[in-house]
């Protein structure tokens, strides 16, 4: 089912990054629905990563920076708010949905002591349950609108944030961890 794109009163302002990425990259690579894309995106970060040092999980392309573990950590983790707070606007949920601070939690998911492909690994399973979850939605779902950090957010939009949080994260890895080694 296409899911189409969502009207800028369907998200918050700073959400408006994602869904222009998600655009963009549906028309530069052909994509005919998000749904699609949403589904290749795992395998394309893969692809990205192929022949990277083994050590590019702990690199940080500057000081103060993420490394790149914990940047791909962050991705699973907000996909994983993202996901949850779809199911609970599909559903016709409508309690306001609360905030997450991403930079408190980045420490606390303790990627140096992992290796990338298990990070990588964690994040494909993120991505299986969001994409069961957005397959399993109908068109009335789709419509559904909550509150999610003081902001209205629909259905819709929070899937094309999902994909374009994803895609922004891997410019980043493209263009700063990989091209920085």
């Amino acid at each position: 089912m296409p899911i189409p794109r969502p009207a800028s009163t369907e998200f918050a302002p700073w959400a408006q990054t994602y869904i222009d990425s998600t655009d963009s990259i549906l028309s530069s690579e052909g994509y005919d629905n998000v749904a699609t894309l949403l589904e290749r995106q795992p395998q394309k970060l893969r692809e990205l990563l192929t022949g990277a040092p083994a050590d590019i999980g702990g690199f940080a392309y500057a000081p103060d920076k993420w490394t790149l573990g914990e940047s791909l950590l962050h991705v699973a983790d907000t996909e994983r708010v993202f996901a949850y707070r779809l199911l609970r606007v599909a559903r016709a949920d409508t309690t306001p949905l609360p905030g997450f601070d991403q930079d408190a939690w980045v420490p606390e998911s303790r990627s140096a002591r992992r290796p990338l492909d298990s990070i990588l690994a964690e994040l494909e399973s993120v991505r299986a349950a969001t994409l069961a979850l957005v397959h399993s939605l109908d068109a009335t779902a789709l419509t559904r609108v909550g509150v999610a950090s003081n902001h209205a957010v629909s259905a819709t939009a929070l899937i094309w944030m999902i994909t374009g949080h994803m895609a922004h994260h891997h410019g980043i890895t493209r263009d700063r961890y990989l091209a920085a080694r």
